[in-house]
C-alpha cells in the first residue's frame, strides 16, 4: 500500500513532528464539536423515545424494533468492507483513490441489501420475530444509503470538520425524528423507526455530499481495488465480530425468551447505551484520526491513548453509576411503570457500557497501528465465549441472566486480552491503570453516596435530584486531582515513572 496511486498508512516521524501543533488544535476543535453533536443528537433521541414509549409503543413493538436494529447494525459493520477507512487512514490525496472506494463500498452495499431482502423472512423467523420481516426490509434500505455516504463522509473525519458533520446530523435527526413520530401517531408501530431510519439517512447523505463537495464520483482501479480490499477485509471482519459481540444478546433474547421480555431488554439495553453514544461516538470520531497520526511515534502514541482513556472514563463513570444505582426510579419516572421489569438488568448492562467504552478506544488505537490481525482474534474470541454464556444466563434468569453473562465474559476474559494486546502495540497497564485510577475511585464514592441517600431520602423527584448532585458532587472532587493529567501537564516527581 505505498505509492501514490494506492496511498500509504500514516507517515513518517519527521513529516510528523512539524505537524504537531496545528494537529493538536484540530483535534481539539473536532473534539469540541463532536461532544456538541452527539450530546444534542442523544438529547434528542432520547426525548423522542420517552414519547414513544410512553403514548405509542408497547414493549412488543420495541421488540420488533430491537430484531431490525439489530440486523441493520451488524449489516452496517460490513457494508463497505472497511475500504472507506482508507480515506481517514491513508497518506496522499484522497481523490485519487476514493472512487475506487465509491465502487466498492456502493457494489457491496447493494449486493448484502439484496442478500438481506430475500432472507428478511427467515431470518426474522429464526430471532424470533417472524412480523419483523417487512421492518427488516425497509430498514435496511440504510446499508445502501450509508455506503454510498462512506467517502464523503470520510473526508470530513479526515480533514476534522465536525462543525459541517454537525449540521449533517442536525438535519437527519429533525427529518427522521417527524417522520418516526408522524407514523407512530398514525398506528405503524416498529415500522415507523424503519421510515423515519430510512429518511434520515437519505438526508445525511445529501448533507454529507455538500459538505464535502465533489467527492462522490465512481471510478475503478484494479492496483488500488485489490490494495483497499487487503487493507479493509480484517477491519470489516473485525468490525463485524464487534457488533455481532454488541447485538448477539438481543439475538438470544429474542429466540430464547419472548417478545415482550425482548421489547424490555431493548429497552434497558437502550439505557445503558446513553453514555456509550454521548461519550464513546464524541471520541471515536476524532479518535482513529488522531491515533493514526501519532502510529509511528510510539510515545505519543501512548500518551495519547491514556490521556483518551482518561477523559472518556472521566465523563462516563458518573453517569454509569447514576443510572446503575437508580435504575427503577429512573425507568419508572422517564418510562413508566410498565416499563419496571426493564431496571432489573439496567445495572449489569451499565457496567458493560463500561467496558464497552474503553474496548472501543483501544480498538480504534489498534487499528491505527495496523494490528488488524490481533483484533480478529479479539472479537472471535470474545463472540465464541459469549454465547454460550448468554443463552446460560437466558435460560437460567431471564434478560437479567443474559446481562450477567455479557458482564461476566466482559471482564474476566476480554479487558485481560486487550490489555496484552495494548502492551504488545507498546502501551503499558501503567498508563491504562493511571487513566482509570481516578474516576474508579470516585465512582465507587459516588455510589456509596447515592445508595445511601436514596435510603434515606427515598425516590421522589426532588429527592432523585438532590441524591444526583450529592453524588455528581462526590464524584468531581475525587477526580479533581487527575485534571492536570488530563489536560496533558508533564507528571512531577516520582510519578513520572508512570507515565505511559
Amino acid at each position: 500500500m505505498t505509492g501514490p496511486a494506492t496511498g500509504t498508512p500514516a507517515g513518517t516521524q519527521a513529516a510528523q513532528r512539524p505537524e504537531a501543533p496545528s494537529l493538536g488544535r484540530k483535534v481539539g476543535s473536532a473534539a469540541r464539536w463532536s461532544l456538541i453533536n452527539t450530546v444534542v443528537m442523544r438529547l434528542g433521541n432520547f426525548a423522542t423515545g420517552i414519547v414513544l414509549a410512553r403514548y405509542f409503543l408497547g414493549p412488543e413493538a420495541w421488540g420488533v424494533y430491537g430484531i431490525a436494529q439489530t440486523v441493520l447494525l451488524v449489516l452496517l459493520s460490513a457494508n463497505e468492507l472497511g475500504v472507506s477507512l482508507a480515506i481517514v487512514r491513508w497518506e496522499g490525496d484522497p481523490r485519487r483513490f476514493a472512487p475506487t472506494v465509491l465502487t466498492l463500498s456502493a457494489a457491496s452495499s447493494c449486493l448484502l441489501y439484496a442478500a438481506l431482502f430475500a432472507a428478511a423472512p427467515a431470518v426474522a423467523r429464526v430471532l424470533g420475530s417472524p412480523e419483523a420481516s417487512g421492518v427488516l426490509r425497509v430498514m435496511c434500505v440504510c446499508v445502501v444509503l450509508d455506503g454510498l455516504s462512506q467517502v464523503p463522509a470520510g473526508f470530513l473525519t479526515r480533514e476534522f470538520a465536525q462543525g459541517r458533520r454537525m449540521a449533517v446530523d442536525s438535519v437527519n435527526f429533525v427529518l427522521s425524528t417527524a417522520v418516526t413520530l408522524l407514523l407512530a401517531v398514525q398506528g405503524w408501530g416498529a415500522m415507523s423507526f424503519a421510515w423515519g431510519s430510512v429518511v434520515g439517512n437519505a438526508a445525511a447523505l445529501l448533507g454529507c455530499c455538500l459538505a464535502a463537495p465533489g467527492t462522490l464520483r465512481f471510478g475503478w482501479d484494479a492496483a488500488q481495488a485489490r490494495a483497499l480490499l487487503g487493507f479493509g477485509l480484517p477491519l470489516a471482519g473485525a468490525s463485524m465480530l464487534a457488533l455481532g459481540v454488541v447485538n448477539v444478546d438481543t439475538m438470544v433474547v429474542g429466540s430464547s425468551l419472548d417478545q415482550l421480555a425482548l421489547g424490555f431488554y431493548v429497552l434497558a439495553f437502550n439505557i445503558s447505551g446513553w453514555p456509550v453514544r454521548i461519550i464513546s461516538e464524541a471520541a471515536r470520531r476524532v479518535s482513529f484520526a488522531g491515533f493514526s497520526r501519532l502510529a509511528d511515534t510510539p510515545g505519543a502514541l501512548a500518551s495519547g491513548f491514556g490521556r483518551a482513556l482518561g477523559v472518556v472514563m472521566t465523563g462516563t463513570v458518573p453517569l454509569c453509576v447514576l443510572l446503575a444505582a437508580l435504575a427503577a426510579p429512573v425507568v419508572e419516572l422517564v418510562y413508566g411503570e410498565r416499563w419496571l421489569p426493564a431496571a432489573a438488568a439496567l445495572p449489569w448492562l451499565m457496567a458493560l457500557g463500561l467496558v464497552r467504552i474503553a474496548c472501543e478506544l483501544a480498538y480504534d488505537c489498534l487499528v491505527a497501528v495496523g494490528r488488524r490481525r490481533s483484533l480478529i482474534g479479539v472479537q472471535a474470541l470474545w463472540l465464541v465465549v459469549l454465547l454460550p454464556a448468554l443463552v446460560i444466563g437466558a435460560r437460567s434468569d431471564g434478560i437479567v441472566g443474559v446481562a450477567q453473562g455479557h458482564v461476566l465474559v466482559a471482564g474476566a476474559v476480554v479487558v485481560p486480552v486487550f490489555l496484552v494486546t495494548l502492551h504488545r502495540a507498546g502501551i503499558r497497564l501503567a498508563s491504562v491503570a493511571r487513566a482509570c485510577a481516578w474516576p474508579f475511585l470516585g465512582g465507587a464514592v459516588m455510589a456509596a453516596v447515592v445508595l445511601g441517600l436514596e435510603r434515606l431520602l427515598g425516590d421522589g423527584v426532588p429527592a432523585l435530584l438532590a441524591t444526583g448532585v450529592a453524588g455528581t458532587l462526590g464524584y468531581t472532587l475525587c477526580v479533581l486531582p487527575s485534571l492536570g493529567f488530563l489536560r496533558g501537564a508533564p507528571p512531577a516527581g516520582p510519578t513520572a515513572a508512570a507515565k505511559g
